[in-house]
């Protein structure tokens, strides 16, 4: 029995995917709680507030105003982070993590995150090639 068990618990230490949108292992926020939507509008991230959610592809987003939320609504797609809101720089190198909010780029219209100031430098140092190679690895990541 004890063997059967310890048998279970490896191979399903294995099945389990990334879920498709990044959230934190104590709730359910897109983006940590920052409004997805400020980085386009206003260049920076802004925390977004507990009245202004919506859930949307199994995660809660969170916005600083209504007008906010009601463009994220129209088009969820123009406004999410790319790669599920997951470090860009980790899904170009074939892996996940975590992000820091702080840490982004809007490039061509979309939104990119990094894990910490040091990675985003490494990003930015040679931004369009992680990009294609996080193109190429999204979503097939999520089932490392």
């Amino acid at each position: 029995m004890k063997k059967l068990l310890l048998a279970l618990l490896f191979v399903s230490g294995y099945s389990f995917a990334a879920d498709p949108i990044y959230t934190s292992w104590f709730n359910n926020l897109a983006i940590k709680g920052y409004d997805s939507v400020a980085y386009f509008t206003e260049n920076k991230p802004v925390e977004g507030k507990e009245s202004f959610e919506y859930e949307w592809q199994g995660a809660t987003w969170r916005f600083s105003s209504a007008e906010n939320l009601a463009m994220f609504k129209a088009e969820p797609e123009k406004y999410a982070p790319q790669y599920g809101g997951y470090c860009a720089y980790a899904v170009a190198k074939g892996k996940t993590a975590s992000i820091e909010p702080e840490q982004f780029t809007v490039l061509d219209g979309k939104l990119y995150l990094n894990y910490n100031a040091s990675v985003q430098q490494k990003w930015t140092d040679d931004r369009d090639n992680f990009i294609v190679s996080a193109d190429k690895n999204w979503p097939a990541v999520l089932n490392d």
